[in-house]
């Protein structure tokens, strides 16, 4: 491993960096001085070891120096933390993902007839949004998030089509791994995921840790961004599934205090790169690290399988691919207006993007797990150019010959 030290425009980057891994740190430093990067983190492991943990920049525009434990909002990140907490809740036999949902919720499967527990975790159950106007703080106060799911109507049969729920799957997963555990989502991560496996993970992120926080620099509401396909589904029809997942939030702000102290399981967990690329490295060896295992191999493969895909997703209007509670690689450069709606992996990989442009990953076959994080958003939803180099310059490290196909080879 080599030290790193190295000057941009927008101060150092520091850390280690193993010489195979030269070309994501090449790509690091190019985001700083040529893709706008801000502030931001990256780390990968292989086998288990740490090969890259890069960090640098600056944690607000001309702010303070982006520092080893800064960290940062990682957005839709954060579902991949929940999902592994359900398959762990599945693996121990407390959780049956094929069970009808009305086995732990009758209330809410009381009017979503045929709901599964696998459709909570692959986003075809039906609510990805709320009609009714929520309450300003809605999505810092649980109970009345599970309440408002509950009495919701589906947008579509459950399990006929799948459509992103981005916000929703906070408490439609985090509601499964409650009944079935006794734990809050938050609660149950920390205890049986995050402190074992020692990362800097926070879904529900304690006062005395605020100080670490670098803000989040939003994306600026300009014509890129209001023409979209999300952008005009919403203008379209405000009250479909896009539109309540975009306009009907209840006033959340991941800048808040009260955004990241709660245990919004689907977009306010905070971490960094290394976190991320920690929280994926038992599953990109075999379920388990260090001598300790997580989830079984059978567990493991059921994780990484697609479970849906369509040509328009209800809500984000893209072509999408998820297995249960993580998105698979996602190949929509050839769409028209369609910047930054992909993520490209390899086929055995899964993870989740986070809105904006963070990203953590499992690859099985490589054993290789990845993370990023960042402060200034890019447009869009899934990966933009800056994690996307990060991403492709690890694949080219292992050896990785194309991603012609939509996926790296």
């Amino acid at each position: 491993m080599t030290t790193i030290e190295r000057k941009t425009s927008r101060g150092l980057v520091s850390g280690v960096c193993d010489p195979k891994f030269a070309g994501v740190l090449d790509a690091f430093v190019e985001n700083f001085e040529q893709r706008g990067e801000i502030g931001a983190s990256v780390a990968i492991m292989l086998e288990g070891r740490t090969v890259v943990d890069l960090w640098g920049g600056q944690t607000s525009d001309g702010g303070a120096a982006w520092e080893r434990d800064t960290i940062c909002v990682v957005f839709s990140c954060t579902k991949g933390a929940s999902a592994f907490c359900a398959h762990m809740a599945a693996d121990r036999g407390l959780l049956d993902l094929d069970a009808g949902v009305g086995k732990y919720w009758p209330e809410f499967a009381a009017n979503k007839h045929g709901a599964r527990v696998s459709m909570m975790l692959d986003h075809s159950v039906g609510v990805p949004g709320v009609r009714a106007e929520l309450k300003q703080g809605a999505y810092y106060d649980y109970d009345y998030m599970c309440a408002q799911l509950a009495a919701e109507a589906p947008f579509w049969k459950p399990g006929t089509r799948n459509g992103y729920h981005g916000l929703t799957s906070a408490w439609t997963v985090g509601e499964m791994v409650r009944r079935a555990t006794g734990q809050r989502m938050g609660a149950f991560f920390a205890q049986e995921i995050a402190r074992p496996l020692g990362i800097d993970f926070w879904m529900g992120l304690p006062e005395s840790e605020e100080g670490r926080v670098a803000p989040v620099i939003p994306y600026p509401p300009d014509d890129k961004a209001r023409s979209t396909r999300i952008a005009l589904a919403c203008k379209a029809d405000p009250m479909g599934p896009a539109g309540r997942f975009m306009l009907n939030s209840g006033g959340f702000n991941a800048n808040h205090r009260a955004a990241r102290a709660a245990e919004i399981g689907s977009a306010s967990g905070v971490s960094n790169g290394r976190g991320l690329a920690g929280l994926y490295a038992p599953l990109a060896n075999g379920g388990a690290l260090m001598g300790r295992r997580y989830v079984s191999t059978d567990t493991l493969a059921r994780m990484g399988r697609i479970s849906v895909a369509t040509h328009e997703d209800a809500t984000l209007m893209i072509p999408t691919r998820f297995s249960l509670g993580f998105m698979k690689s996602m190949d929509n450069r050839a769409l028209d207006n369609a910047e930054n709606c992909s993520v490209i992996l390899s086929e055995p990989a899964f993870g989740h993007v986070g809105a904006g442009g963070s990203l953590g990953f499992a690859d099985p076959a490589a054993h290789l797990s990845f993370g990023y994080a960042m402060n200034r958003m890019g447009l869009g939803i899934l990966m933009n150019d800056r994690g996307q180099s990060l991403v492709d310059a690890a694949y080219r490290a292992l050896g990785g010959r194309s991603n012609a196909s939509g996926a790296w080879v």
